[in-house]
């Protein structure tokens, strides 16, 4: 691969000054950054003026699309109000007590507490401290392991990262930490033995978690923690009756659970959580991305009465509750999320997933035929199509390949951006706005980039 000229000064500058998070480093000092400048709608449009259907919501967050006034006006006047304050030591503000108030009425579950931070890994790693902390409080201190699953994405802090299940988050950085473990990925497609019925599958994989909680002793596992649908690990949905066994298994051993919907939240899987899709009453909920439809950063812990007065016994032992942010509860960043909400109310959001979301499944599905197509799965407005070497064996493209990639790019190159993750799976994750019309056009523009695919790899499927 070789080095493409420079376009600009900025991309020279991108080049000197700018370390890209997420990014595989050595590749960008040869190609260099691809430049964004503008948004509207479904659309962004990058330097070179060429414009594309954002059909990742930018990293599964912008689900009001890129050009919504009313969230830059509610920034707007909430900086000319107020533009800072905190909420350390008592004090607050009308923003932060109204979106606190307004996600516990929403929220799964038993929630009655809402704990801000600033994203998706804040709150995961604010998550582990909790829990450490309400087991402390118990008197169980040696509860404290919590198990995520192979595949998991739960973010990239030293706590979170050690919660996601892929190995990238990992090396060189000396995590996972010794209290995280990792059962197995309930995908049925690569991983049910032959024979077996999806409530088998289910069974087996719950089977699998009780064995590792036996192995460590039931007295030491403080939490598990999942995504209704895992989106970053490949857009995996769990097998029927999957959540249920689980819930009933940590309820047997007193084991919190964590239910992380950064993606699945605020309508994505057609109801307004992931929990509500797939029956799941959790302990702790943790929101970000589409909270503020990703326009300012925000994120938060919601968690049970149970919890909360366990924190406070805690308080009554040592005084300060000794966790948070100077940008926790930032009152710009809850005008906006206000705002998010109240749209998400006008537009009647989770009807509007369930009325477009059978077009949008029924595009995904017709991928099925394609013969690099392994499987395509999806709910909702979230959707995955896996790209095989072989459709019978199910055997995946040597990964030195990149195939994934290449179809992003080929799919980039048809005015879409798409996401290539794990096991070469292309995630689609469009802005709720988007229209059928759009979901057409998506899906047509996806379709040329799969036909021009099939001619690259010829040879090797």
């Amino acid at each position: 691969m070789s080095a493409v000229p420079l376009k600009s000064a900025l991309h020279k500058n991108d080049l000197n000054y700018h370390l890209h998070p997420q990014t595989e480093l050595a590749q960008h000092e040869l190609l260099g950054p691809h430049i964004f400048t503008e948004g509207n709608g479904i659309y962004v449009k990058d330097i070179e003026g060429r414009e594309y259907i954002e059909g990742m919501a930018g990293l599964w967050c912008a689900s009001l699309g890129f050009s919504e006034t009313r969230l830059a006006r509610a920034a707007d006047n909430q900086l000319r109000k107020l533009p800072f304050y905190h909420n350390f030591a008592h004090r607050t503000t009308p923003v932060a007590v109204e979106l606190a108030e307004q996600l516990v009425s929403i929220a799964p579950g038993s929630v009655s507490r809402a704990f801000f931070t600033n994203s998706g890994s804040e709150a995961n790693d604010n998550m582990v401290k909790l829990v450490w902390y309400y087991n402390n409080v118990k008197g169980r201190t040696a509860k404290k392991k919590i198990i995520s699953r192979h595949g998991a994405y739960h973010g990239i802090t030293v706590a979170a990262s050690s919660l996601t299940g892929m190995s990238y988050a990992h090396t060189f950085f000396d995590v996972p930490m010794d209290a995280v473990f990792h059962t197995d990925c309930p995908h049925r497609y690569h991983f049910a033995e032959a024979g077996e019925s999806e409530e088998e599958f289910a069974t087996r994989m719950v089977a699998n978690i009780e064995k590792l909680i036996e192995s460590e002793g039931p007295e030491t596992v403080a939490a598990f923690i999942a995504e209704p649908v895992m989106g970053a690990g490949g857009v995996i949905l769990p097998p029927a009756t999957y959540f249920e066994k689980v819930q009933r298994l940590l309820r047997k051993h007193d084991i919190l659970f964590v239910a992380d919907e950064v993606i699945c939240g605020f309508g994505r899987t057609g109801n307004m959580f992931g929990c509500d899709t797939f029956d799941i009453t959790p302990d702790i909920v943790v929101v970000a991305k589409a909270l503020s439809s990703g326009y300012i950063p925000i994120g938060a812990l919601l968690i049970s009465d149970e919890i909360y007065h366990t924190l406070v016994e805690g308080s009554r032992q040592v005084g300060t509750f000794g966790t948070g942010f100077t940008y926790s509860g930032h009152p710009v960043s809850c005008a906006v999320a206000l705002e998010t909400l109240k749209i998400y109310r006008d537009l009647n959001i989770v009807e509007r997933v369930r009325d477009i979301s059978p077009r949008f499944l029924s595009r995904l599905h017709q991928f099925n035929d394609h013969p690099l197509v392994g499987e395509t799965r999806g709910v909702g407005l979230i959707g995955g199509i896996e790209l095989v070497r072989d459709k019978t064996s199910k055997e995946n493209f040597d990964p030195s390949m990149k195939v994934g990639a290449l179809a992003a790019n080929l799919a980039l190159e048809q005015g879409i951006i798409v996401r290539a993750l794990r096991n070469d799976t292309i995630a689609f994750c469009p802005p709720l706005i988007i229209t059928i019309d759009e979901i057409k056009e998506m899906f047509d523009r996806f379709e040329k980039a799969m036909e021009n695919l099939s001619s690259t790899v010829e040879g090797y499927a």
